[in-house]
């Protein structure tokens, strides 16, 4: 594959992977549509810091935004296609981890 095509690319995923939390949004998003605050809840993360990844992943047509209309409005978020497609990536990092990321390393932290 030629190089100068493949770096760019690479890096740009790579990028948005890299932030933190995203990879774990993008993980918690697989087994399907869920709310702001149950995102919230199962990561740990802060209201701020989701609603800042949440809206870069959409920008970048990972991740749905869907309003709605009930009252109160409710808001879900889901992976589109190209998030979808993420899955078997996520996976493997998951068994990789498994296999490789010792408790010890964790714990360490």
């Amino acid at each position: 594959m030629d190089q100068s095509i493949l770096c760019p690319r690479f890096e740009k995923a790579i990028a948005i992977l890299s932030q933190r939390w995203t990879a774990l949004i993008i993980y918690q998003l697989i087994s399907g549509s869920q709310r702001f605050c149950s995102i919230r809840d199962a990561l740990g993360i802060s209201g701020r810091v989701l609603s800042e990844r949440l809206k870069v992943l959409e920008s970048e047509g990972i991740v749905k935004r869907e309003v709605i209309p009930e009252t109160p409005v409710r808001i879900e978020y889901s992976l589109t296609e190209k998030g979808a497609s993420f899955e078997p990536i996520m996976k493997e990092i998951e068994n990789w981890s498994q296999s490789w990321v010792g408790k010890e390393n964790i714990e360490a932290q």
